[in-house]
């Protein structure tokens, strides 16, 4: 029916992503707001099935996708690059390593560095580790940076890969549609593949919400701890409102150039922050803890990256780790877009060491600066941080940098840190929702950017009324599924796209059988069946 109507008004097939996603969205904003209590029972049933029945998926796919990049980096694949073999990457190594690290990290690092070590410190998940000791502190470390670290930049790390390889290498649209194409051939113009789009779309305007939404949290606990902005829903939705003006304005203006600078300034402010607590806090221990715990995380590894916890029958990877994979998960399509779009040139291997080396650094830092200086206060200056992580995780923050000097310069610096990480997320999320939602000759529209914005406030606002954090999680954790799903099956149509590539042979040929296939072995059945070994036809050697 919607590809009835666009083409009677004279568009393409794309509007039906618009359509389609458009109005799934606001349907779910006009049923919620009336019945937010029943929404809110409703995605909670969802979850728990979710959880109970496919937690043990989302964590064995995100792992199996870790070994998988490894495996394509070190692979005969690796030194084919994400562009034609003459082009060069358009960003030096430092400048692209700087945007990496803008890349999906600013309202996660803001309001999980401290609050989620300390978490694990006053609650370890482990049977047999005393709450409060060293070895929880070490343990809360360790889960951390399992959440953090490689697992999360492979979430991103593969979509981004899969993107850049089919737009830049082989010409296809810039939608999540196309890293099918080795799967469904032409067939991703048609409906299979605007509902790929579509699951992209409502990820990517639900991922961004939750972060609004933990965002706005933390804003608004800073706002009333600092200034005594009264606590409430009125006061929450009145910061969402703000927000998403803000956002709504810079899109209206196209102030692209100025975000881009906001948000480097940005990243000086939170670098600065983040070298303020390590000279005002315990230095020697910070560094000397940072280098142990790079140690302890690869260690533990191989535990956490299968750990479902079978034997214990409870529900913590519920809150925690499948909510983090979800989260995650609903962002990559938006954060894998715009990977892509600064690593053109690279090479397979050069692409994935940066993309899950470079921004695996800097959180091992970040969270083991907050963290550590978090647990001394704990441990060494009788802070009671659990009890005040525990009442309100979204003033962590706030509460521990007033344990160090210049307290209100750094609160207030923290909450313009805030302020900027989530603006910027909500108007970069609009360009790119835009440029999966209309045609590949139609220009970007800022009426369409505008709406994508009103509404991803919208959602986000509707989420914290329909009840809050735990709304948050109950949501992303149900409709991030779909996409891990998907996720596995880029994960092939990659390999078969690689494969077909580096014996020279093109993506047509593949779809239309005249390539040979690629065994589980990974090897060129045409050659096998010759009796000789494979012999790359193509420009990678």
């Amino acid at each position: 029916m919607l590809d009835r109507l666009a083409r009677a008004v004279g568009l393409s097939a794309v509007p039906v992503v618009f359509f389609g996603s458009a109005g799934l969205a606001v349907l779910f904003v006009a049923f919620a707001l009336p019945f937010a209590p029943e929404f809110a029972a409703f995605f909670g049933l969802l979850t728990d099935f979710t959880v109970t029945y496919f937690g043990w998926f989302y964590i064995l796919t995100v792992t199996g996708l870790l070994i998988f990049l490894i495996w394509v980096a070190l692979s005969r694949y690796g030194n084919i690059r994400l562009s034609q073999d003459h082009e060069r990457p358009e960003f030096g190594t430092w400048t692209w390593f700087t945007m990496l690290f803008a890349a999906g990290i600013g309202t996660i690092l803001m309001f999980w560095g401290v609050a989620e070590p300390i978490s694990h410190f006053a609650t370890p998940p482990f049977e047999g580790v005393t709450p409060k000791s060293r070895e929880s502190a070490e343990l809360a470390m360790q889960i951390a940076l399992y959440h953090f670290g490689l697992h999360t930049w492979t979430i991103f790390t593969l979509p981004a890969l899969a993107i850049g390889y089919f737009t830049y290498r082989q010409g296809l649209p810039m939608r999540i549609s196309s890293l099918f194409y080795t799967l469904l051939g032409r067939r991703i113009y048609g409906p299979m593949g605007w509902a790929i789009d579509i699951i992209a779309v409502l990820g990517t305007l639900f991922g961004v919400a939750v972060s609004v939404g933990l965002g706005t949290l933390q804003l608004h606990s800073g706002l009333a701890h600092l200034l005594g902005v009264p606590l409430g829903d009125l006061s929450r939705t009145v910061i969402v409102i703000l927000i998403t003006l803000v956002a709504t304005i810079s899109v209206v203006l196209g102030l692209d150039r100025g975000i881009k600078r906001l948000s480097q300034f940005n990243i000086m402010l939170a670098l600065f922050i983040l070298l303020f607590i390590w000279v005002a806090g315990p230095t020697l221990f910070l560094t000397a803890g940072t280098v142990e715990n790079i140690g302890n995380y690869l260690q533990s590894l191989p535990r956490m990256a299968f750990w479902t916890e079978s034997f214990q029958g409870t529900e913590w990877q519920r809150s925690w780790t499948v909510f983090y994979w979800a989260w995650t998960i609903s962002w990559a399509p938006y954060v894998g877009i715009f990977i892509a779009r600064i690593s053109k040139g690279r090479t397979i291997r050069q692409f994935v060491g940066g993309a899950l080396g470079a921004p695996l650094l800097f959180t091992v830092v970040w969270f083991s600066v907050f963290g550590l200086a978090a647990f001394d206060l704990e441990l060494e200056r009788g802070v009671d941080m659990t009890t005040q992580v525990q009442a309100d995780v979204s003033v962590a923050l706030f509460h521990f940098l007033e344990q160090f000097p210049f307290s209100t310069l750094t609160s207030a610096l923290s909450v313009v840190i805030i302020i900027v990480f989530l603006t910027t997320s909500a108007d970069s999320a609009a360009l790119v929702i835009d440029q999966l939602t209309r045609r590949d000759d139609q220009p970007s529209r800022t009426a369409q950017r505008a709406f994508w914005t009103l509404l991803l406030g919208t959602i986000s606002a509707t989420l914290l009324l329909g009840g809050g954090l735990g709304a948050l999680q109950n949501v992303i954790t149900t409709l991030g599924f779909p996409f891990c799903v998907l996720l596995v099956f880029m994960a092939v149509a990659l390999t078969q796209a690689l494969h077909a590539d580096y014996l020279g042979y093109s993506l047509d040929d593949l779809v239309e059988g005249r390539a040979p296939g690629l065994d589980p072995m990974g090897t060129d059945t045409e050659s096998v069946m010759e009796d000789e070994p494979p012999v790359p036809r193509g420009r990678h050697d």
